[in-house]
């Protein structure tokens, strides 16, 4: 498949579907002020190394302090904003953006583990299961790429520890010490 990029057509590799908070910028818990916005070293090099081999890239975000009232769905709107200012890679940088605002306990449309943003983008674009990736910080991002059944790839730069996740190691899962040294794996 193809597409066209702002200079030229270029082939798509796959998708990429990335936790926000602990994968590309540094998760402080129930981020509303994009002043406090700050990226992980190396983000924006990772990223614009999966553009530059025509990855469509897809962000797909748990923001349960929406649902629990802390802060809007316009404060999130602004956070991700920011973060795509301080990537510097242009806008828009995402094919789309799942912003699931569930709280745990509320009825669950898009909320990680649910694959419903992955699997309806994987429809929209044409793309095959072994053509996507899921990499995040945490077991909901593991738990939504094995329920979509992509491939899934877990950063150790959150706050979860990667170890006490189970489905790694019995899923045999890579583990990577940031979206960057993932990405250096692309080809």
């Amino acid at each position: 498949m193809e597409i066209e990029n702002r200079k030229s057509k270029i082939e798509i590799r796959g998708a990429l579907f990335l936790d926000r908070d602990g994968t590309l910028i540094i998760d402080k818990v129930y981020l509303a002020d994009p002043a406090g916005v700050e990226l992980i070293p190396g983000a924006a090099d990772g990223l614009r190394r999966a553009q530059a081999l025509g990855y469509l890239l897809f962000l797909f975000t748990n923001q349960s302090g929406i649902g629990r009232g802390l802060h809007t769905l316009e404060d999130t709107l602004r956070v991700n904003a920011r973060m795509e200012e301080l990537l510097g890679l242009g806008s828009p940088l995402f094919t789309a953006v799942g912003i699931a605002p569930e709280a745990p306990g509320q009825p669950v449309e898009y909320r990680k583990p649910s694959p419903r943003f992955i699997l309806e983008q994987m429809k929209q674009h044409n793309l095959e299961p072994e053509q996507c990736w899921m990499v995040g910080d945490s077991a909901v991002d593991v738990g939504a790429a094995l329920a979509a059944d992509i491939n899934v790839a877990v950063v150790r730069t959150g706050k979860v520890d990667p170890a006490t996740i189970p489905e790694i190691a019995a899923n045999f899962i890579p583990v990577y010490p940031s979206f960057a040294e993932f990405a250096a794996t692309l080809s």
